[in-house]
């Protein structure tokens, strides 16, 4: 007799539906799997064959033959153990076969017979709802995330015992429902900007950092606040949409980074890797592609502290990715994207001592410096619209009672500076000044006649290349919208090109001439 039941796998982020079909007919008695399987499904054989006959059903002495199809599609993974026992036992006569043409599958089977959870079942509900699937029978713990696909009924299963009686009596099927606390995913950040107390040219240059979602480096000497004023960046960006929720949360579903007892992500990630990460654990891969760094941080922000540390070759994977906003990983069964829509925070120290210019402090001489920044290469900076220096805290600014601006209110300066660029941008598949190319620039940005003077005497004397001077554009146009000015005023244009100057001081000229 053959029967087959509805699963799902994983081809990267995406799910992929998957028929388990079962054939027992007359023969050497056996049990056989095919459909290009990973060693962990051809394992399954004994986990399911070991189940049933602890869950109280035995299997007559038959040849059984398991074909996961497609069979162009590699199957990893244990959460096909329970599709294939469930065929089987349809296959079998045991179970009717009617409810399996509407209904799915996933989890992994113990030798008793009980469900275990698995990875990525967001993404998987997600796929079997656009085939059409009505129903999918989980193991408890994955109930909460399939529910929050919000795509079919989602029916929560502990045994394979129990799931044989709610086939053989419809009646016994219970449909979950999605939690009220689950259905509210608050903004809970454990930190805030109004712990910050000092470096306001730093929280100025945060906040026009986000408001446009431009890249942001920030300079200065040890224990300046650089890491802990990008450890915030995320309390100050506009809350998770629907979609963005779905998005990250997929991705942290297949990484098995889900918090425990959520089904959606509520904040924005902050990603902060070790400056001895690989480039395959940045960018993702392995032989069996998973995300990395560079997407688990997208929409919201990825942090290089040390940044002069990293490999530079693992810096200028990240060229690509700030440009395209994916990672594509190539593999011999097929090319798998990965989404990129992060923001950049970096942090780096001016020399190897960390204290330049202070020369009461600093011992590294010239080269010593230059050779330190020389190790960020030109393109990669080219991709940093905002360079920002961090100087030492005082100590009355250390020890002062004031109470300093928290982050809801830099955030609602934020959403409405996004707002004013998503109306101006719509339709145009752009959504943040920072995307600007230069047709947008010549649109957007247009300039007064004081204004035009005032720009042509800075590209000028800083000698800037003509993405030098988008890139003032680009950012004076953000000052401009948290300012609600229409306009581009030359106040925006002085501000946008301190942050220029910075990168200038470093990069831009020989050690020892001065910028201005």
């Amino acid at each position: 007799m053959f029967k087959r039941a509805f699963s799902a796998g994983l081809l990267g982020v995406e799910g992929c539906v998957i028929q388990v079909e079962a054939d027992v007919s007359d023969g050497l008695p056996g049990f056989h799997m095919v459909g290009f399987l990973a060693s962990e499904v051809k394992e399954a054989e004994q986990r399911v064959r070991t189940a049933i006959r602890n869950s109280g059903f035995t299997l007559p002495p038959k040849k059984v033959t398991v074909n996961l199809s497609p069979a162009n599609v590699r199957k990893e993974g244990t959460g096909y153990d329970f599709p294939i026992a469930v065929a089987v036992l349809a296959a079998n006569g045991i179970v009717n076969g009617e409810i399996l043409e509407s209904s799915a599958f996933v989890g992994e089977l113990g030798l008793d017979g009980a469900l275990k959870p698995v990875r990525g079942v967001l993404s998987m509900v997600v796929a079997m709802g656009k085939a059409g699937i009505r129903r999918c029978f989980l193991p408890e713990e994955n109930v909460q995330e399939g529910l929050a696909a919000e795509v079919m009924e989602i029916v929560k299963v502990r045994t394979l015992a129990e799931l044989v009686e709610q086939i053989r009596d419809p009646d016994l099927i219970v449909y979950e429902k999605v939690q009220a606390e689950q259905a509210r995913e608050c903004m809970a950040y454990p930190v805030d900007f109004s712990e910050v107390n000092g470096q306001f040219l730093m929280r100025r240059a945060t906040e026009v950092a986000v408001a446009g979602r431009h890249n942001l480096l920030y300079i200065g000497p040890p224990g300046s606040g650089k890491s802990m004023m990008a450890s915030r960046i995320p309390t100050i960006m506009p809350e998770l949409s629907r979609e963005e929720q779905m998005e990250i949360s997929q991705i942290y579903s297949i990484c098995g980074l889900l918090p425990p007892g959520r089904a959606l992500m509520g904040l924005r990630p902050f990603r902060s890797p070790h400056h001895t990460i690989t480039a395959q654990a940045l960018t993702g891969g392995g032989a069996r592609p998973r995300p990395g760094e560079i997407s688990l941080a997208s929409r919201g922000v990825l942090f290089l502290d040390e940044l002069p540390e990293f490999q530079r070759q693992t810096l200028e994977i990240l060229r690509q990715p700030l440009e395209e906003h994916r990672v594509t990983v190539a593999r011999i069964q097929g090319s798998f994207d990965f989404p990129a829509h992060f923001m950049l925070a970096a942090a780096m120290n001016p020399c190897p001592c960390g204290y330049y210019p202070d020369r009461g402090r600093c011992r590294c001489s010239k080269m010593q410096v230059r050779r330190y920044a020389d190790r960020i290469s030109k393109p990669l900076l080219d991709r940093i619209d905002i360079c920002v220096e961090a100087s030492p805290v005082a100590f009355e600014e250390i020890r002062t009672k004031q109470k300093n601006e928290s982050s809801e209110a830099i955030r609602k300066r934020v959403e409405e500076a996004r707002q004013i660029q998503k109306e101006r941008f719509a339709g145009s598949g752009i959504y943040f000044n920072a995307e600007m190319g230069g047709r947008q620039i010549e649109q957007f940005c247009e300039l007064g006649k004081a204004e035009e003077q005032f720009l042509e005497k800075i590209y000028k004397r800083l000698s800037l290349s003509a993405r030098g001077c988008h890139k003032i554009l680009k950012v004076a146009r953000t000052i401009a919208d948290l300012e609600k000015s229409e306009r581009i005023l030359q106040s925006h244009l002085a501000e946008a090109v301190s942050y220029r100057e910075t990168e200038e001081i470093y990069w831009g000229r020989k050690s020892g001439q001065e910028v201005l």
